[in-house]
């Protein structure tokens, strides 16, 4: 997507070197160290009053959108990998599958006790952005 500018040039307005829009991170896969497909950024929780994104929900495992789970990792957890056009996060696909999860229809609640579950679940101290 391009903008145009008064002066005919062409301005990004969906990617820059230190931002990105919403419907590009959704989508992006996610992979481990190791360079195993993990699974892919289905969207992610933004705080309503600090603006920072707190999480991303990873769908994991579906089969054509269904079946699948998925599993909230602390943005801080991913890190982009522009070599694999993807997030890298530091951890197996066993701790994967015992992390907290849900399938559609069964979401938690996303409030402060929920989130510090996740973070105290991966190791990261909480409420640091």
């Amino acid at each position: 997507m391009a903008d145009t500018t008064s002066m005919g040039s062409s301005v990004a307005t969906d990617e820059t070197s230190e931002l990105i829009a919403s419907n590009k991170v959704e989508g992006t896969t996610v992979y481990n160290r190791q360079g195993e497909h993990l699974g892919k950024v289905y969207n992610f929780m933004v705080n309503k009053r600090s603006g920072q994104v707190e999480y991303a929900v990873m769908s994991f495992g579906d089969f054509l959108g269904m079946g699948g789970s998925y599993h909230p990792l602390p943005w801080k957890a991913l890190t982009y990998d522009p070599s694999q056009g993807g997030y890298v996060v530091d951890l197996d696909k066993r701790k994967l599958e015992g992390a907290p999860s849900y399938r559609t229809g069964e979401e938690p609640t996303f409030d402060r006790a929920y989130s510090q579950s996740l973070y105290d679940y991966y190791g990261l101290p909480y409420g640091v952005v």
